[in-house]
């Protein structure tokens, strides 16, 4: 049953949104008590939590599986993260709106937990980085914490206007992205 109401809970939130869910439509939506909620959950914020500590907690270990794979270079890490962050959006549609849109409706308390992992993502993003400089796979002079961020608010932000199912697949919005971050978006001159 608490999967049941997690899941109803990551329905509506995506939908109507956090502020605008009460506990009430997901117990109705479920034919259950409040009780039955209440039984799994002290609060709605409580659940909200929940359901961010389980998205980046999923994502921080499959992250950890592709920076540990000696099989792939600096540049193939980047890009199977890349792929993980957009293949996620994709796969797990509601649950990726939930956790990028109503973070902000954790209390500080609440959210310490979530911000933590969340740092500890792009941080792993820029040793991969870090490394590949010295490795000679990027640039020299580049800025390993605001290209961090960009390739989180590139792929991140996505949640808001990508279709899964529309003219662009997953796959290939994941190599659109990579060979822009990677190479550009100007032809090579030499």
């Amino acid at each position: 049953m608490k999967d049941l109401i997690t899941q109803q809970a990551i329905v509506l939130f995506g939908k109507k949104g956090f502020s605008e869910t009460s506990i009430q439509d997901i117990v109705d939506a479920l034919d259950v008590t409040k009780g039955t909620f209440y039984y799994y959950f002290t609060s709605k914020e409580q659940l909200l939590k929940e359901i961010h500590h389980e998205y980046i907690t999923d994502l921080l270990e499959r992250q950890n599986g592709i920076i540990q794979s000696d099989a792939l270079n600096q540049k193939e890490k980047i890009t199977g993260i890349i792929r993980l962050l957009i293949t996620d959006i994709a796969d797990k549609g509601p649950s990726a709106r939930v956790f990028f849109r109503e973070m902000r409706h954790l209390t500080n308390e609440n959210a310490e937990v979530i911000k933590q992992k969340r740092e500890d993502f792009r941080l792993n993003i820029e040793k991969i980085l870090r490394t590949g400089i010295k490795q000679g796979e990027f640039q020299q002079d580049l800025r390993t914490d605001m290209t961090a961020f960009g390739i989180l608010g590139v792929t991140n932000w996505s949640y808001n206007w990508f279709n899964p199912h529309g003219e662009v697949s997953p796959e290939e919005l994941a190599k659109l992205f990579s060979d822009m971050i990677l190479t550009g978006i100007v032809p090579d001159e030499r």
